[in-house]
């Protein structure tokens, strides 16, 4: 580990402080929203418009890299990021509003391909491992810092879309002026979605469903607390609670997904996970039930990213496990985009509380797909299965692939360890 952090403390430094903006404008803009009178179905459009521009710029990202390199692209989209976090305030428009988070979001998925490929190149092939661990661990504190740092200033005012325009601009410095020199562009060759449908129905139909469940969690979620009238304090910490689950159930959910047959622990998670929000849903109105099914489902959905990637992965050929990696990434990002839509016109319909009997229903509608899988095919033995890599759900598809490597590499270890056995 000392290592990692010798060969890409500067890369870690900018991502921490891109983590903290990025971080905080979500939270802040449900929370300002309300204040600039904008129902939850107005916001919900808001919202999805991040889902969208990233799944945009995971596909632009690497043709622009390979036309004028990572340097200029990372500052490029940067510099847009950090612009249009000050220009909220002053244009509180909902159409406007949707068009700069479409525009963060592309930004933010083409800097995410910069900096994982910085990270990749500055990692051996024996530091691979703990240079992702470091790098997802950097970008939890980052976004749990963040809903901390919104107590400090007037929600109403300008001085948090200050702050987080400056950390933008900040996070370029330790990573421009670093002495690490610019990743070579790797191109990794296409998977159509019908033949990894073909190989796993269940890892596709799965992570486009669970791509509904993180962009209700990561994009709507303040948009619920605000529609339920808390105030900032506990809005940071129910958002802040969501992430803080998700970076606690990762391991132990990865180290149990090793050791027994993946698709019925997606079952056991997803039936878990309908259960948990219908058993809450009566009590949202007392003693704060909405922070345990935040916690609860923020640490059940994350895992899930990974342990569905696993579960691919179980069905793939190593050669064919980068490819794989854009289109589930793109699976997952065309499932984000329409599901805050659904749920800020529920939450206009039916009151706030729908939010979660709709994580509720997309829980169930995984699990039901799962048990109906078990019918089709014999699952993969646990000693034939691929290593759980955590991964987070923005992650690019450059972090993904170089989780697919490792965890191809650590299979072929425990294989040929039980061979000399």
């Amino acid at each position: 580990m000392t290592s990692i952090l010798r060969n890409a403390w500067a890369l870690l430094l900018g991502m921490l402080l891109l983590m903290i903006g990025n971080g905080m404008h979500g939270t802040l803009l449900g929370i300002r929203g309300a204040l600039e009178g904008f129902s939850p179905s107005t916001m919900s459009y808001v919202m999805a418009g991040y889902f969208l521009g990233f799944l945009g710029g995971s596909h632009l990202a690497p043709k622009m890299i390979r036309r004028v390199g990572h340097v200029r692209v990372f500052a490029a989209l940067g510099s847009l990021a950090s612009a249009a976090f000050i220009l909220f305030p002053a244009f509180a428009e909902p159409i406007l509003w949707t068009i700069m988070r479409v525009l963060i979001g592309f930004c933010f998925s083409g800097i995410y391909v910069v900096a994982e490929s910085w990270l990749n190149d500055a990692a051996t092939n024996e530091t691979r491992g703990k240079a992702l661990s470091a790098y997802v661990m950097v970008q939890m504190i980052g976004i749990v810092s963040a809903q901390l740092l919104l107590n400090f200033a007037d929600v109403g005012g300008y001085l948090l879309f200050v702050t987080m325009s400056v950390l933008v601009s900040l996070s370029f410095l330790p990573i421009l002026l670093s002495v690490s020199p610019a990743p070579v562009v790797h191109t990794a060759k296409s998977m159509r979605l019908g033949d990894l449908y073909k190989v796993s129905p269940l890892g596709t139909v799965g992570m486009f469903l669970l791509g509904a469940i993180l962009a209700m969690l990561f994009g709507m979620m303040p948009v619920y607390g605000t529609a339920k009238g808390l105030n900032v304090t506990e809005i940071s910490i129910l958002v802040g609670l969501m992430y803080l689950g998700a970076l606690m159930l990762q391991y132990p959910i990865g180290w149990i997904s090793d050791r027994m047959d993946r698709r019925r622990l997606i079952i056991y998670i997803t039936v878990l996970g309908a259960i948990g929000m219908l058993i809450g849903f009566p009590f949202l109105d007392q003693a704060h039930a909405f922070y345990v099914l935040s916690f609860f489902a923020g640490g059940l959905a994350s895992p899930l990213y990974s342990l569905t990637i696993a579960y691919t992965n179980d069905y793939l050929e190593p050669e064919d496990m980068a490819a794989a990696s854009g289109a589930l990434i793109f699976l997952n990002g065309v499932g984000a985009v329409g599901a805050p839509i659904v749920a800020g016109l529920l939450m206009a319909r039916f009151g706030p509380d729908s939010f979660f009997l709709l994580l509720a229903c997309v829980f169930a509608l995984i699990a039901g797909y799962a048990i109906y899988r078990t019918t089709r095919r014999v699952s993969t033995p646990v000693s034939e299965t691929s290593h759980y890599v955590n991964v987070l759900p923005q992650a690019s598809h450059i972090a993904l692939g170089v989780a697919q490597d490792i965890a191809n590499d650590e299979a072929i270890l425990a294989g040929n360890a039980a061979e000399d056995s």
